[in-house]
């Protein structure tokens, strides 16, 4: 109960900087126009100290702000208020504030930049920092920041760079601390007193030997009450879950949720340590993957500002659309082979909607389903029991819900026969949308293409194609 006052406390402050930077921003402009249309000495004075004024006034409520929030408020500003905002921003704090602003409009804020300002920001950050915004960056400003890092940092950032993205190396951090097993407890604490600061998310200590060869982790809380005497190796845990850079960032993923892992070494073919993850790191993929899965389904090729250019905004929605279009004629196309049909019982084009509607959400629910289950990975080889599983559930939904439509059917016109084809049409039409909703993210799987990308435009052509066939089939079949 605690933590949800607290996030909401913060989430009502959060919106409060918002507005606040929005007011700022709108009455600079308000005051700003009034002095230009006023005729008086020193005229040009008289703006430019007003404008200072409002820009001081500004800077100092940004300056105050963590990152973070600063790239919220970034995000919800049309593009004008966001550059204006963006130039107000200390130069030092540039690099903090692009690794927390989602890609789109990251990109918006990269274009206003010179190659200097953005070397500037790289260099503040730490190497698989560099390495997460680095997509973004021109070429040219990657190679320049390479070669101003010192040499340590700048293996790490190849080194970050040469690991594709979705897998462990790409979130990995190069920031760790590490003992050796035989040393004893006191030595190591001494060691960490010679630090300015742990890392984040530091929880563990890992346990090496002579060659880095990981051993195993030695919790924080067990240095701190155990006697500091004793030997690391006799009160370390020996090492349980580790990762290797070439594995998949979705597995880590599921791995930390699944044991409440914080962090978590990363280790080489021979078994040396080279770095870690941390569930900073973890939290941020998962978001940016639920982000991507949403985006995907609805037929969005990526994520995109919500105040980006109309001709960028109809490049990334364009593509489905079409394809919405395609299918949305097919369904036409159907309702016009039964126009007959139709034009003798006039209650047909009142109820197939409801068909392929209820059909189109019992679709969605079963590849929403689908998916989320691929991407937790517990479909492996059980997709015969899948389509028997939803076959089933649909039979009994068809069963119920066609029931009920069929009896509310023939109480509003009297018809026994429509009433029965709208129970039968109900029923078939939901096996064909748990059919259909196991089917097309299997197919997709199988050919290798992410089993979330349209699925919700593909799924709702063919219930609403399906549905109308279905019921105006049968209909001319019994009825006409």
């Amino acid at each position: 109960m605690e933590d949800t006052v607290q996030a909401r406390l913060e989430t009502d402050e959060l919106q409060r900087n918002l507005r606040e930077v929005q007011q700022l921003l709108r009455r600079q402009k308000v005051v700003e126009d009034l002095v230009h249309r006023q005729d008086m000495p020193k005229h040009g004075l008289v703006e430019q100290l007003v404008h200072k004024q409002h820009l001081t006034e500004l800077h100092a409520r940004l300056d105050r702000l963590h990152p973070a929030d600063i790239a919220y408020i970034l995000e919800a500003l049309p593009l004008e208020e966001r550059l204006q905002a963006w130039n107000l921003v200390k130069a030092d704090r540039d690099g903090e504030i692009l690794l927390e602003v989602s890609d789109a409009v990251r990109e918006s804020l990269i274009a206003t930049m010179d190659s200097r300002e953005l070397v500037a920001a790289a260099e503040t950050l730490e190497a698989d920092e560099i390495a997460d915004i680095a997509p973004d960056l021109p070429e040219g400003v990657i190679e320049e920041v390479v070669q101003s890092l010192p040499a340590q940092e700048r293996e790490r950032l190849r080194a970050a760079l040469s690991y594709p993205e979705g897998t462990v190396g790409a979130l990995m951090d190069f920031d760790h601390v590490a003992v050796r097993d035989d040393v004893t407890l006191e030595a190591a604490t001494r060691e960490l007193r010679r630090l300015d600061e742990l890392p984040d998310h530091t929880d563990q200590l890992f346990v090496i030997d002579r060659e880095q060869g990981l051993k195993g982790a030695l919790p924080l809380a067990r240095l701190i009450v155990t006697d500091l005497h004793i030997s690391v190796s006799a009160v370390m845990v020996p090492e349980s879950v580790k990762f290797y850079p070439e594995d998949k960032a979705e597995d880590a993923s599921s791995a930390f949720e699944r044991y409440d892992l914080v962090s978590a070494p990363v280790v080489d073919a021979a078994d040396r340590l080279i770095g870690r993850l941390t569930v900073d790191a973890v939290v941020d993929y998962i978001r940016r993957k639920s982000a991507d899965s949403q985006l995907a389904e609805a037929g969005l090729a990526q994520e995109e500002d919500i105040f980006a250019p109309v001709l960028d905004s109809f490049k990334n929605r364009w593509s489905w659309l079409a394809v919405n279009l395609v299918t949305a004629f097919i369904a036409s196309r159907v309702i016009g082979a039964f126009e007959g049909s139709i034009a003798r019982l006039v209650a047909l084009a009142a109820l197939m909607p409801i068909v392929a509607g209820i059909g189109g959400n019992s679709g969605n629910q079963t590849i929403t389903m689908i998916v989320r289950a691929l991407a937790l990975g517990q479909i492996q080889s059980s997709w015969k029991k899948l389509f028997a599983k939803e076959l089933g559930l649909a039979l009994v939904n068809g069963v119920v819900w066609g029931t009920l439509l069929g009896a509310i059917t023939y109480a509003l016109y009297a018809n026994i026969a429509l009433a029965g084809v709208m129970a039968l049409a109900m029923l078939l039409n939901l096996l064909l949308a748990a059919l259909m909703g196991v089917a097309i993210p299997w197919l997709r799987a199988r050919f290798g293409k992410d089993p979330a990308v349209g699925s919700s435009v593909l799924i709702t052509a063919c219930t609403d194609s399906g549905g109308f066939f279905i019921f105006l089939g049968l209909a001319t079949l019994f009825l006409v």
